[in-house]
């Protein structure tokens, strides 16, 4: 995958992990929406002074935007999805089973 799409996905994913439109993101860092948008989806980069906004604002090091964490190993993939089924409602297990189901023939 191309690197400006992971850095856009990790933007994404810190955003979102702090509860944070795209929106109030730009708010807070100073920048249009349309800006964050464009980050996230891997269309352009951004300058360091956005890089050190973006860091304040996610309360991490400038290194942690490029830490691609949602990259995750087949194994650490299976227990996130084992993880979730074992809390999920007997409703809910009946519709993966069969979004499962769907997907893999």
């Amino acid at each position: 995958m191309n690197q400006l799409k992971l850095f856009g996905k990790r933007v994404k994913e810190l955003r979102k992990k702090n509860n944070l439109t795209q929106e109030q993101l730009a708010e807070k860092i100073g920048v249009y929406q349309k800006q964050i948008g464009n980050i996230e989806t891997g269309v352009c980069f951004t300058t360091f002074q956005t890089l050190e906004k973006l860091a304040q604002v996610f309360n991490v090091e400038i290194e942690e935007l490029f830490k691609i964490s949602h990259l995750n190993t087949r194994e650490e993939i299976i227990n996130n999805i084992n993880e979730m089924l074992q809390n999920a409602k007997d409703t809910e297990l009946s519709v993966i089973q069969r979004v499962i189901q769907s997907i893999i023939k």
